[in-house]
């Protein structure tokens, strides 16, 4: 009997370890199929036909490819019924992360409500929305709207007519920008704004609204605040056009590669440098701390910095 007994228990035990080998093995190789899966992250920008956004574009794929990480991106076309269309598609693809460059502050929050109600994270970056998102990487767009006011300020011995272009209305970098702008003027009373109009953040609207102003207002415009490089390009070329160029200070945002050829020329008067390249960067990084589970910034803001001949080589690459 105690033979018998003893050859079932040696039998249920090689079994048990028999078996328990199995599952290790499964288990292991789960574990291999789960640390080799790239992260799949979705990403919807602005637009591609702004050089400032494809720049940031640009970091992003250079920053993913260098983690590893799987892109989709896609071109909401300044639409934010689009965005939020293209967003719905990552949802249904199940990707890991997205990342949204938001259209508008308001039309374009319904996007990150979808994400986070999918259980999938969501970063903004360069713009914001009203619905909160998982992390905000950008930068103070009321910071830079004060530094390009100022210097116009400055430059004019706090006395003169300026007009703003505004970009894609609704966007959250319109509505800081001009609200950085406008502190600066309250302080400065003989400092007027003599007309405000979007040129929805275009070369070729900027020059068009520069050219009617031009009609309008003549020589009684002494700076122009526009509120990127496109529309600031656009409206050194009116400018430059009706030989008043010499007359009009010009103040941008972005300092992307032709505005700063246009400081070094004289042509633009200054810009405001804006980090596309830690932005792009450091949202794809965010991307895969998240996703991994570690710790992460829920808002990182990069400072804006004014750039001028005096410390223009500083910026040009």
């Amino acid at each position: 009997m105690k033979r018998i007994y003893f050859s079932s228990f040696s039998a249920i035990f090689l079994l048990s370890v028999f078996l328990s080998g199995c599952n290790q093995s499964t288990s292991s190789e789960k574990s291999g199929e789960s640390e080799g899966k790239k992260l799949t992250v979705g990403v919807t920008m602005l637009s591609m036909q702004n050089e400032f956004i494809v720049n940031v574009s640009d970091e992003i794929e250079k920053k993913a490819k260098e983690l590893g990480v799987e892109l989709i991106t896609v071109d909401a076309e300044r639409s934010a019924l689009k965005q939020i269309e293209q967003v719905e598609s990552f949802i249904a693809q199940k990707v890991d992360v997205i990342i949204m460059n938001p259209c508008e502050v308001e039309a374009s929050s319904p996007a990150v409500t979808k994400a986070l109600a999918a259980k999938i994270p969501i970063i903004n970056v360069n713009s914001e929305t009203t619905a909160k998102p998982s992390a905000f990487i950008g930068s103070d767009d009321v910071e830079s709207g004060r530094i390009a006011m100022k210097f116009i300020a400055e430059k004019l011995g706090g006395k003169g007519n300026v007009v703003m272009m505004h970009g894609y209305m609704g966007q959250a970098a319109q509505i800081k920008r001009e609200q950085g702008a406008r502190e600066v003027l309250k302080q400065y009373p003989n400092l007027k704004l003599l007309a405000h109009q979007t040129g929805e953040w275009d070369r070729a609207k900027g020059m068009a609204l520069m050219e009617n102003w031009i009609q309008s207002y003549g020589a009684d415009i002494n700076a122009v605040f526009a509120q990127n490089d496109e529309m600031g390009m656009g409206a050194v070329k009116a400018l430059t056009d009706a030989g008043l160029k010499n007359k009009v200070i010009v103040v941008s945002i972005d300092a992307i590669p032709d505005a700063l050829q246009a400081v070094q020329k004289g042509t633009l008067d200054a810009t405001v440098f804006q980090n596309a390249e830690q932005q792009g960067a450091k949202s794809i990084e965010t991307a895969v701390k998240i996703a991994k589970g570690e710790a992460f910034d829920k808002e990182i803001l990069i400072p804006f910095q004014l750039v001028t001949k005096d410390n223009l080589a500083k910026f040009m690459k």
